[in-house]
């Protein structure tokens, strides 16, 4: 039951697939009515011993390997439809080249692997052919391996842009990720769309092509919106011309829609920001979890009044560094929270602006400035802060602790400094981290 498939190559079948807990005895109960079977190996991994989701059966006639191949190929293996194919056909330095093998995406979430197959296989002899799935079933794109490239070619030339099932369906040459890299860096270098955000809710189509019309020819203006029609605050413009898309890129850094700073770059499929987020996770982790090592650029600012908006804050952090981003945060109702954030370019500026505005006021109200933090990292400070001086809390005798360190909580007194603490334990319970200040 052990041995190697590729000791009987010609009869030997690959199934693909399979539910972690098919074992081979399950195996041997669906393939032995087509013939005498000569080994079957479930696939494993070598520490966990789980199964890899695949197996090869290896018959003694190759004719009754092939037909069980004709028969349960795609059909149901313990509720789920696994695929059969010729194990000597499974040439890895085939498929890692690329040659004959077909993306296809844009798939309607019905067709399965079976019907992939069914579509396909009138263009040539087709060596394996697969759906993409996830936990919630088809991903809508998947892939088919040809036997030649002059099948695939023809798949391409006759499919591409063809209905499955009343939707349009891309058919191309399948692409490495390494072609797929070196095409999105040609893209990057020469793009035509960007993207503008915190505009706010009253600039539409209209107004951006006004801005960025003296740039070059645009070809589409699109401002997002909500359910209910409203502005996200956030849109694309698309030129005619790299030139022209650089040109307003590098202009309007930095400059106001209607009062509000905005941000203008070039727009990104989501793949590359999520990659591009990613790879800065990780260089910056440590950063992250060492204050001593944080690099930041986006500072908070809180205790404001609800008469600051995001111009003022400009007004008085602009001396500080250029600013990429600014935002005050607003309840339904449109009406300023108290509190914001300022985004700088450099840290350099974004450190300056913290320890010089400590203390100072804004519009008459004393207010706190400081590094903008993650609400995860809020709770976890705010909850190792109500662990040590939990004792405050509880016991008579320790509050006196609390009263010495009226310097440190800023000059509050001791029956503040009580309530305070109460007020975190609540926020921390509750989840409610966000409404809590985090300096301590």
């Amino acid at each position: 039951m052990n041995q190697r498939p590729s000791s009987r190559p010609k009869a030997s079948l690959y199934v693909g697939d399979i539910h972690q807990h098919v074992t081979e005895a399950m195996l041997y109960n669906h393939f032995s009515p087509a013939g005498t079977i000569h080994s079957i190996r479930v696939c494993r991994d070598r520490v966990t011993k789980r199964s890899l989701g695949y197996a090869y059966v290896n018959f003694k006639r190759s004719v009754d390997a092939e037909h069980a191949l004709d028969f349960w190929n795609f059909k149901l293996t313990d509720g789920s439809p696994i695929r059969v194919t010729w194990a000597h056909q499974r040439d890895p330095t085939l498929t890692k080249s690329g040659v004959g093998k077909v993306f296809i995406k844009n798939l309607d979430t019905s067709i399965d692997n079976e019907n992939l197959y069914d579509t396909f296989s009138g263009f040539g002899k087709i060596l394996s052919s697969k759906i993409a799935c996830g936990n919630n079933g088809s991903k809508g794109y998947g892939f088919v391996q040809f036997e030649t490239a002059e099948a695939a070619e023809k798949s391409i030339e006759r499919l591409d842009g063809m209905l499955f099932n009343d939707r349009k369906a891309f058919v191309g040459r399948f692409k490495s990720r390494k072609e797929r890299q070196a095409e999105r860096f040609c893209s990057c270098a020469k793009f035509t769309n960007i993207y503008i955000k915190n505009f706010g809710q009253y600039v539409d189509e209209q107004k951006l092509t006004e801005v960025f019309s003296k740039y070059g020819k645009i070809t589409s203006v699109c401002v997002m919106k909500d359910e209910n029609g409203k502005s996200r605050g956030f849109g694309f413009v698309n030129f005619e011309r790299h030139e022209d898309a650089q040109k307003a890129v590098d202009d309007m850094k930095g400059m106001q829609i209607s009062g509000k700073l905005i941000y203008v770059g070039r727009a990104q499929k989501r793949l590359e920001r999520q990659s591009k987020l990613k790879r800065w996770f990780q260089q910056n982790q440590a950063c992250m979890t060492c204050p001593s090592k944080q690099q930041f650029t986006n500072i908070y600012i809180k205790n404001f009044g609800q008469y600051v908006d995001e111009q003022k804050l400009t007004e008085v952090f602009s001396k500080y560094g250029k600013i990429t981003s600014v935002c005050v945060m607003k309840d339904e109702n449109g009406k300023s929270r108290g509190f914001g954030f300022v985004n700088f370019e450099r840290h350099e500026d974004a450190q300056k602006a913290v320890d010089d505005m400590k203390g100072m006021q804004i519009s008459g109200k004393l207010i706190y400035v400081g590094r903008a933090q993650k609400r995860l990292e809020r709770q976890s400070k705010l909850k190792r802060w109500f662990q040590q001086n939990q004792a405050c809390m509880t016991c008579p005798s320790k509050q006196q602790d609390c009263t010495v360190g009226e310097k440190t909580y800023g000059g509050i007194s001791h029956a503040e400094n009580i309530t305070s603490m109460k007020a975190a334990a609540s926020a921390v319970k509750n989840g409610d981290a966000d409404q809590f200040p985090t300096t301590l």
